[in-house]
């Protein structure tokens, strides 16, 4: 298998470029609410696709190194913008504000992205890689949705989340009683706009090559940055937490776990691994919340994690 490096990552931005620009193709789908970003790319050789379910804040730009080392891989790849994210439509008049209004509209969307754009142009097997926030919509399209999917491959994924330095059941009569008041669009205390934080100060990685160009491209391209969370979105968020219990996916998942997060709850995690005979749970140690961009020696395992999945439940 080919790795991207941190060391090569500078040298390779011509080919993975070239790469954007000449084999990725890129559209958008039509929806009631607004129109969906989304970009595929099928090697010759492939005999697999992969289906990214990116995270909160994230989009097609941020995966450009991890899309053009699949593709690279033979793998057929397809990603879409979830709504309010990336290039896809944003709901309020401040586009730097995080908002869904239920989270069965992220899984509705994903829904019509794999019936509409990746049954049209891949008919082979599939598995889905998801991260964090993409992870939770992916776990609610697999349990709620009729599809094909081999298995899923969850990268520190939100099935709870840190409500730092206030305790969760006071958040959640905050979060209620600021939406039962008409705050629904509001900022969530301690969120505002785009904020891009220096490395040192960062939580998401330990890869300073990876953020530094993480930032540049969202520097470069303002009408892709997002800011913090509204009551709105953490309203839907608290609802759909408290019911993912509840939900059964009956294919294969491995659950990736980062052991120094403090983005999402680790322990949700294993809750969930447990209650699937059909799941592994590996613990990347060191790792912080965003393991598909973090150093070559925790990034590099965990994808050597993924091929091997891949493998096991397509053969």
């Amino acid at each position: 298998m080919f790795y991207s490096s941190e060391a090569q990552l500078e040298s390779n931005q011509e080919a993975i470029n070239v790469f954007y620009t000449s084999h990725l193709t890129k559209s958008y789908l039509d929806t009631p609410a607004g129109k969906l970003f989304y970009a595929y790319a099928i090697p010759d050789n492939a005999a697999t696709a992969v289906v990214i379910s990116t995270g909160r804040v994230e989009g097609l730009e941020k995966y450009k190194e991890l899309i053009w080392e699949l593709y690279c891989n033979n793998f057929a790849v397809f990603i879409m913008d979830h709504q309010g994210q990336g290039r896809s439509y944003r709901h309020l008049k401040n586009k730097h504000k995080g908002f869904v209004k239920h989270y069965n509209n992220y899984s509705s969307d994903l829904n019509n992205f794999d019936q509409q754009i990746v049954s049209k142009h891949w008919q082979g097997k599939k598995v889905m890689l998801a991260h964090s926030m993409g992870s939770a919509i992916a776990i609610d399209y697999l349990a709620k949705f009729e599809n094909s999917y081999k298995g899923v491959f969850l990268s520190a994924p939100m099935f709870d989340i840190f409500t730092k330095d206030v305790p969760k059941i006071p958040t959640q009569f905050i979060v209620k009683l600021a939406t039962l008041l008409g705050l629904h669009s509001f900022y969530a205390f301690g969120q505002g706009n785009y904020n891009p934080i220096p490395f040192t100060e960062n939580v998401l990685t330990s890869s300073e090559e990876r953020y530094t160009y993480f930032r540049q491209t969202y520097k470069l391209e303002p009408n892709i940055q997002l800011g913090g969370v509204t009551f709105g979105w953490l309203a839907a968020t608290i609802a759909f937490l408290k019911s993912i219990d509840k939900l059964n996916v009956p294919i294969p998942l491995f659950i990736a776990s980062a052991a120094s997060d403090t983005v999402v709850n680790n322990e949700a995690q294993y809750s969930l691994a447990k209650r699937h005979a059909h799941a592994t749970i590996e613990s990347f140690e060191d790792a912080k919340h965003e393991l598909l961009f973090e150093r070559d020696e925790i990034r590099k395992p965990l994808l050597t994690n993924f091929y091997q999945f891949c493998e096991s439940v397509t053969s």
